[in-house]
């Protein structure tokens, strides 16, 4: 069902109801995918999709993943350790990089400017398999170092593991469409 090319599944796609003029390419990866349940995160952005926005859901690539004792699992790249210290794969990494330019290439081909294009993720899609809230938290604070600060948000959810629940669904949802109002 998978090999180690991104493109062996297609994407799970969410099509604007309108002409697509914003889209958002939502990563994710570890060994609950599936099919089945990537196809899930899919159907709830179809619940709070805005009507002039396309939401793609691409499948990570299968290969060993040393934290998992070299398993193959769906990965964007390898993860060597969770601890602050651990090496990371930055090869891989700057690979996973490489690999998001033509999905974004596509869109804008398909008439959708590149300032109207989010990228996210979620587990490897967005950081490590298991990303604690420190880490979490030292994410954010390095990103208000990078961009403008104000531009930046961090919340946390009690009870939340390693899933979404309503109210963070909620929180993306205005997020978004702050960020890609209607057009026209």
């Amino acid at each position: 069902m998978y090999d180690n090319n991104m493109s062996a599944l297609l994407p799970a796609i969410v099509p604007a109801i309108l002409k697509a003029t914003a889209a958002v390419r939502l990563s994710w990866s570890d060994l609950k995918e599936t099919t089945v349940f990537w196809h899930g995160w899919a159907e709830a952005f179809a619940r709070i999709r805005s009507a002039h926005i396309k939401y793609i859901c691409p499948h990570a690539p299968v290969m060993p993943v040393t934290l998992n004792m070299n398993m193959a699992m769906p990965s964007w790249f390898d993860i060597i350790g969770l601890s602050p210290d651990s090496l990371e794969d930055e090869t891989g990494i700057k690979q996973a990089a490489e690999n998001v330019k033509p999905l974004i290439d596509h869109e804008v081909k398909n008439g959708i400017p590149s300032n109207r294009i989010i990228l996210g993720g979620f587990s490897q899609g967005g950081g490590p398999t298991s990303v604690t809230l420190m880490f979490g938290s030292l994410t954010a604070e390095k990103l208000k170092t990078l961009v403008n600060p104000a531009n930046v948000t961090f919340r946390t959810y009690a009870g939340m593991m390693h899933s979404s629940c309503q109210q963070e669904m909620m929180d993306i949802k205005q997020f978004i469409y702050k960020l890609l109002p209607p057009v026209g």
